[in-house]
């Protein structure tokens, strides 16, 4: 016991001691707090995305953010404005309107990365953007982006349309098992074959998708949905479905004549058109009812979860592509 007490003294004292000494002065910080010197295009960018919404974003090559396999680079400087003038019209204004003034504000990436090049996969396929964890966003492309062309904006635009998707999604969860079940049987991991994408293409319609890529997974399937409406408007969004069947027909007519051989007569040829067409159309107008049938779900998700009509949201996006190419 006589120990302990002689313990407990001596690690007293030389707390006491220890709180007696004086402290080492502090040194200047070996943190670099000065702040940085902006240029244009960063002043322009904290003035539209991060001060009003709380994105930064991130044009400075970071290789921690991208593949150190894939030829990667940064966009050109100059790109960089007029791109992101083009996001924000499209995207956010859209949103803001429908949405209100806080809808961006709450549901957003925090950050967006820009890449200048190709993100060229190992399946011929490109990567034009993802996002991570719905924290950011990341897109591709930036330099070849011709901000005064329709379909150039439109190529890049469906990109931030079907990402900001998943983060939509990520906050409120659609019907995932209702959707999933309307083409239950044709996700596919090998989405990307065929390699002819004209061929990818028909197979998915044929089946009740979209587009070749949604039939990854119903994730991708919804995203898809939307992108493409939000990227069409009314007119071109029913061209498109048109199209749909008419090449399901038509490429069943094209199969029956090849069947036929360079011999058949024009008799056989007639015959064989007429019932090529009669067995192909209910398959097509099958096709056409799933892709609808998938339309309805992404139509009452945006009602019911957020408050907005997609058929407004699909007339003001499709017309502020218009705006941002004058």
């Amino acid at each position: 016991m006589r120990k302990l007490y002689i313990y407990i003294t001596v690690l007293f004292l030389g707390v006491i001691t220890a709180c007696n000494q004086q402290e080492e002065a502090l040194t200047e910080s070996n943190l670099n707090t000065q702040t940085p010197n902006l240029n244009t295009t960063d002043l322009w960018l904290r003035e539209n995305f991060t001060n009003p919404f709380n994105i930064d974003v991130n044009y400075q090559w970071d290789e921690g953010r991208v593949d150190l396999n894939r030829y990667l680079f940064p966009p050109t400087l100059n790109k960089v404005v007029p791109v992101m003038e083009v996001v924000k019209k499209v995207w956010i204004d859209t949103y803001t309107e429908l949405g209100g003034e806080d809808f961006v504000k709450n549901i957003a990436p925090r950050e967006m990365v820009l890449v200048g090049g190709i993100n060229l996969n190992a399946s011929g396929t490109r990567t034009l953007g993802f996002a991570e964890g719905g924290k950011n966003i990341v897109l591709f492309e930036t330099d070849l982006v011709d901000v005064k062309s329709k379909s150039g904006v439109v190529e890049f635009i469906r990109t931030i349309q079907h990402e900001y998707t998943h983060i939509l999604n990520q906050q409120i969860r659609y019907d995932e098992e209702a959707f999933k079940q309307i083409t239950p049987g044709g996700y596919t991991a090998q989405w990307f074959n065929p390699a002819n994408e004209q061929e990818r293409f028909d197979i998915a319609n044929s089946l009740g998708f979209i587009t070749d890529y949604a039939r990854l997974n119903e994730n991708e399937d919804f995203a898809e949905m939307v992108e493409t409406m939000l990227t069409n408007n009314a007119t071109e969004y029913q061209e498109l479905i048109d199209n749909i069947k008419s090449r399901i027909i038509s490429n069943a007519v094209s199969n029956a004549l090849d069947n036929l051989g360079s011999s058949a007569s024009q008799a056989e040829k007639d015959a064989a058109t007429q019932a090529a067409t009669v067995t192909a159309t209910p398959q097509a107008d099958n096709a056409i009812a799933l892709i609808k049938a998938k339309e309805a779900i992404v139509a009452e998700y945006f009602k019911k979860s957020f408050n907005i009509d997609l058929y407004e949201l699909q007339k003001l996006a499709t017309d502020n592509i218009l705006e941002a190419i004058k």
